[in-house]
């Protein structure tokens, strides 16, 4: 097949490199140049994904993936399209912004042939694919979907640094606007993708039949949701336990210890690029999820409640020496996307304490690029007046 992969951001390309060595010819398009001529060169243009260098290193050379910024070039005669550019919420109005994706849509809309499968794998409240990308497809196209090209909803569910291990992990889940629909686009993951063998599925592991596109835009929703609100439940768990006295962490180990429980870890923040936005996106279209409204901002305010428990432990921190462990927001992951050490330095710094951040995956200079004073050591002896008051260690 000719597949062209929308945006080489880290799930686009890892994605196009995976079906590159499955033998297929992947041109990927990219507003970004600088990624188009790292990706021609055979370099990867960000580090830290696993396998990614090795096989851009072989598949480029040898003709089966390119890159470009031109959607004139990619997309027509293309077999099938993925997309997957950035899809943001608006902070203040918990809104989705729809600005880059359109853009994309727009552009390959312009330049879609017939008989071309059109898959979204970028996180979207339920009803997106049919309700606002077939109609703008249509429109620009002059095509019509389920005639002239089919239209799919597919969600990339993997972690950035794993990307490849999580592709043949996780069930590949398709849902279609047709029956038709679907089966095309069951028979191009089929293509594309490789699947570990696993006992502990109600299904044998591989390509998931979900039957619409809203079906496959909540499965997505749901399994993210239900993280934020699950550690939403642990937050409030360890608030209680502060007042109460007792050690939350025997608690949780000791509930999990019975196989119906499965309660997540407490922490300071929710991090990442999925699990603090994704719940924003489902109340987008179900506003009166009560549930998931209450975890999501209840997650948020775990920053400040972790400063001010340090007022109440310390005293004054003014004047104070503050370090602030961990950066990112997932460990082993150079990504600080949502992190909770922003609102948790912001916070030190209002009470005047003298904030450090550490974490070895960034050098001093990286960290001072996001505002912070650095330090590459955490001991007493070489910080004396410091007061290792939190860390940063979301779940």
């Amino acid at each position: 097949m000719r597949i062209a992969v929308v945006a080489l951001g880290k799930i686009g390309l890892p994605l196009a490199v995976q079906y590159a060595g499955k033998g297929h010819e992947v041109i990927g398009v990219d507003v970004n140049p600088a990624t188009v001529e790292a990706v021609n060169a055979g370099r990867e243009p960000f580090p830290g994904e696993a396998e990614l260098a090795d096989r851009l290193a072989q598949l480029v050379p040898a003709g089966a993936l390119r890159a470009t910024t031109d959607y004139a070039e990619a997309i027509p005669g293309a077999d099938a399209v993925v997309l997957v550019v950035p899809l943001f919420v608006n902070d203040e109005t918990w809104e989705p912004d729809f600005e880059w994706m359109d853009a994309a849509t727009r552009s390959l809309a312009g330049h879609l042939t017939p008989g071309t499968l059109v898959s979204y794998e970028t996180t979207l409240p339920v009803g997106t694919t049919r309700g606002r990308w077939k109609p703008l497809i249509e429109e620009l196209s002059g095509l019509q979907e389920g005639k002239d090209f089919h239209l799919v909803f597919s969600p990339e569910r993997v972690l950035t640094g794993r990307v490849f291990t999580d592709l043949r992990r996780y069930p590949k889940l398709v849902g279609g606007l047709n029956e038709a629909g679907t089966q095309v686009g069951i028979r191009f993951y089929e293509q594309v993708l490789d699947f570990d063998e696993r006992t502990d599925l109600p299904h044998p592991n591989g390509v998931w039949d979900m039957g619409t596109a809203e079906a496959a835009e909540m499965a997505k929703l749901a399994e993210t949701t239900y993280r934020d609100v699950n550690i939403g439940l642990a937050n409030q768990f360890a608030v209680y336990a502060d007042k109460a006295g007792f050690d939350i962490q025997r608690v949780i180990d000791a509930c999990n210890s019975q196989p119906y429980s499965h309660i997540h870890r407490p922490g300071i923040a929710v991090g990442g690029h999925c699990i603090p936005v994704y719940p924003r996106l489902y109340l987008s279209t179900d506003p009166d999820a009560s549930i998931v409204r209450t975890a999501r901002s209840f997650n948020a305010t775990m920053p400040q409640y972790v400063v001010d428990r340090a007022v109440e432990l310390l005293g004054s921190l003014e004047g104070l020496r503050v370090v602030v462990l961990g950066a990112s927001y997932r460990g082993k992951v150079k990504e600080t996307a949502f992190s909770g050490v922003f609102p948790t330095v912001e916070a030190l710094r209002e009470q005047g304490a003298q904030v450090l951040v550490h974490d070895p995956m960034y050098t001093d200079a990286e960290l001072a690029d996001f505002g912070w004073d650095a330090t590459t050591s955490v001991t007493p002896s070489t910080l004396p007046s410091s007061r290792p008051i939190t860390r940063n260690t979301p779940p």
